[in-house]
Formats: structure tokens, sequence, C-alpha cells
């Protein structure tokens, strides 16, 4: 059964953020990757390699909190346009119907895949504007 989680992206400051949201709730990452350690066939600048990628926080029971920051190649964002929900599904399957169902007449912004980080995974904004993401962990964190 698929999951439900609330994913932030911010401006740069993804890391001082969830840092705050730890000494609030508690608990540890158990991860956080910045830019600078994921393969790139482009240059980053130093700026861009220091941000945050992805991070993820346990809070309550089974919730996660996830977040990233905004680079120079996804441009800044529009707080409002910040927020979406990520769904971590059990299987393939699920992950495939879960994305081709809800991104039908929306916009698809990053095609459901394979990924460096090991999951299968996809981004789009739904009919309505809502902005989703699909994830399915081949080998769960």
């Amino acid at each position: 059964m698929a999951q439900v989680n609330p994913y932030l992206i911010f401006n740069g400051n993804c890391e001082a953020a969830f840092l705050f949201y730890k000494s609030v709730f508690g608990g540890e990452f158990p991860y956080m990757g910045k830019f600078g350690d994921m393969p790139s066939e482009t240059e980053l600048s130093e700026e861009d390699k220091n941000k945050v990628m992805h991070v993820t926080l346990p809070i309550g029971d089974g919730t996660l909190l996830m977040g990233s920051d905004s680079n120079s190649q996804s441009g800044q964002v529009q707080f409002g346009e910040n927020v979406s929900i990520s769904i971590n599904t059990t299987s393939r399957a699920e992950a495939d119907k879960l994305f081709h169902g809800l991104s039908e007449a929306g916009i698809i912004k990053m095609p459901i895949t394979d990924t460096f980080w090991g999951a299968y995974f996809g981004m789009f904004t739904d009919k309505y504007g809502i902005h989703w993401m699909v994830n399915f962990d081949e080998q769960p964190q």
C-alpha cells in the first residue's frame, strides 16, 4: 500500500530548515545528499554542489518529511509552488499505476524511470495543478 509524504523545496536553505525541523521533531536524517554527490554530465557551480539534493526526516508514526533545494538548472521556486505530494509505493506496478493514472492530462516533469540513486521515480503536475512525485525504492532504506 502506498505511503504519502510531504516534499518541500527550498531556494538554498533546505539544510537550515531541516536542522530546525529536526530540533523540533527529534530523530535523525536517514539520508542527506548534496547535488555535488550525484553523477552529472553538466558542471555545477560550487554553490549548487553544496545545496541539498534530497533529505528525509522521519516524523510521527511512519511519516517522512522530505525536501531539497532548487538549483541553477531548475531555477528558483515560488512559495506556494514548492510543495509536492510524494507517494512511496510497494512495487513498480503500483508506481506505474499511480504515476500514469494521476498524471493523465497533466504535465510530466520527469517520466517515471530508474534513477542513479536506486529508485524508480517520476514527477508531474496533475490536471488540477497539484505537484506529485511517485517513488519505488528497489532496496528500501
